[in-house]
């Protein structure tokens, strides 16, 4: 019988391997992939948010953990999907025209696909229309802007009113992050919030998706 907790722990500890042994195991023996990801997956990478928030995980030990539970969350997808289980929102994600930064973008997109959302990440250096192109194309509940340079962070403001130009800022949350970031800045350009880091990004993302319009 499978252990969600030797799962979990695999899971903080970044052993990809063992942690994909443990999930195909767990889809052996029958179990919900749902209760596979929220017992063991989501368990393991909650703790790794919380460590990461403290200051007791850096970086890289994220990025390993995030790296194990993408794994293991590809072998569940084909089986989420067959089920009809749907994601709890739809993310759009990028960093902002002229920055080419994606280290923070990147581990976001994980701790998000680990914690249940379905994310679309358009890479670097993207253009405000794109983001809303992709957005409406999507169905996105959410667009997640980041920016690592002061000089790019006006383009979190210029998706702000690309939306609002288009009709579909009641329809589409925004949320914003990067080092050079604050909560006053999103204040400033009409944001719905902004995250000091990814796991902060992951409690914000589900405050927002349950305030869709």
């Amino acid at each position: 019988m499978i252990d969600f907790q030797h799962l979990a722990e695999c899971i903080i500890r970044g052993k990809k391997a063992e942690a994909v042994a443990l999930t195909q195991q767990a889809v052996s023996e029958g179990i919900d992939p749902q209760v596979i990801i929220s017992e063991g997956l989501i368990a393991g990478m909650s703790v790794v948010g919380d460590r990461f928030k403290k200051n007791e995980f850096y970086v890289p030990e994220v990025l390993i953990a995030a790296r194990a539970m993408k794994e293991a969350v590809a072998l569940l997808n084909p089986l989420l999907a067959a089920s009809g289980v749907k994601p709890i929102g739809t993310v759009v994600i990028g960093t902002v025209k002229g920055d080419l930064h994606d280290i923070g973008k990147n581990l976001v997109t994980m701790m998000l696909q680990g914690n249940g959302f379905e994310v679309v990440d358009i890479g670097v250096d993207v253009a405000p229309e794109k983001f809303v192109e992709t957005a409406k194309e999507h169905n996105a509940d959410i667009i997640a802007l980041s920016a690592l340079l002061t000089t790019t962070m006006p383009g979190m403001k210029q998706v702000v009113d690309a939306l609002i130009a288009t009709g579909q800022r009641e329809a589409i949350k925004v949320m914003i992050g990067g080092a050079p970031v604050t909560q006053k800045f999103s204040d400033e350009i009409g944001a719905d919030g902004y995250a000091a880091d990814a796991a902060s990004a992951v409690d914000l993302a589900k405050i927002l998706v349950r305030t869709v319009a």
